[in-house]
């Protein structure tokens, strides 16, 4: 069954790009009605978390619609798929969601604070039924099909202090609160003169992500010693989930970013040969995993 919140939660934090103070609320929403931001800033002016409000892809996502604009937005929405939601309203009054520690942790408790309400619809997935594959140099991300919903994730840096780290799971609500939302996004110190000219991460902090010197970090420990490639599946889920439904298939990434996560949520959400919306009835049980 389809699942929203039972009651309004908030929080409040600054922006990683703009560094402007932002204040979010969850709240419920109806059966059917999908994840809606909503500007509060701008007379609530609603921007559907989907593919087609992808915007901009650079050290973030964005959303956009009529000119108005939705950065960062993908640790929210990976707490969000990652728990299993499908109907909430983002009330934010800001043009950016809050970074908060970096990871999806705090959005994760968010949610349990609230508790979680199952509704009177069916869940509609989206059932992988052939391969495609997507690449970008020696870049690539690839769907499969596959009985459950399962990533394969790997990432190689030319840095001492994460290498090559490779990271497969089958996610389900446990797997998610337990094993990936934690994971901090991580940046170079040597980048952060050159982005803040750019006018980026303004908001960049030792309190939220993990930052690397040219040989070690700068800020640890580490939550875990693979954190790095955990964060990069948490990026990943958020990107993912913009195709709209809760997928059964098998991904498989290296070295991708939100360029390539975006581009497979397009063909997710647009290529009826490479999946078919199928509701529960239909769906074998070790799929529903929230």
């Amino acid at each position: 069954m389809q699942r929203t919140i039972k009651k309004a939660v908030e929080i409040s934090g600054v922006g990683l790009h703009t560094g402007c103070q932002v204040n979010l609320q969850l709240k419920p929403a109806p059966a059917n009605t999908g994840i809606i931001f909503r500007r509060v800033d701008l007379q609530k002016f609603e921007i559907e978390a989907i593919r087609d409000r992808v915007s901009r892809v650079v050290l973030a996502t964005t959303l956009m619609k009529k000119g108005v604009m939705l950065s960062t937005v993908e640790h929210l929405l990976s707490a969000l798929y990652g728990i299993g939601l499908d109907n909430i309203f983002i009330d934010i009054d800001s043009l950016e969601v809050p970074i908060l520690d970096g990871s999806a942790l705090p959005f994760v408790k968010m949610v349990k604070k609230a508790g979680v309400q199952e509704q009177n619809k069916m869940r509609t997935y989206l059932k992988v039924i052939k391969p495609v594959r997507l690449e970008d140099g020696d870049k690539f991300i690839s769907i499969e099909p596959c009985s459950t919903f399962r990533i394969s994730y790997q990432i190689d840096f030319d840095h001492p202090a994460i290498g090559r780290q490779s990271l497969d799971m089958e996610l389900t609500t446990r797997a998610y609160t337990q094993e990936i939302a934690y994971a901090r996004t991580f940046g170079f110190y040597s980048e952060v003169e050159e982005l803040r000219q750019k006018g980026l991460i303004r908001g960049g902090s030792f309190e939220n992500a993990v930052v690397l010197s040219e040989t070690e970090i700068m800020n640890g420990p580490l939550r875990s010693p693979d954190e790095f490639v955990r964060h990069k599946m948490l990026d990943l889920i958020g990107d993912i989930s913009l195709c709209g439904f809760p997928l059964i298939g098998h991904i498989k990434a290296h070295r991708t970013g939100h360029a390539l996560h975006t581009d497979m949520a397009t063909v997710l959400a647009r290529d009826e040969s490479v999946c078919r919306k199928v509701q529960e009835p239909e769906v074998p049980s070790q799929a529903v995993n929230f």
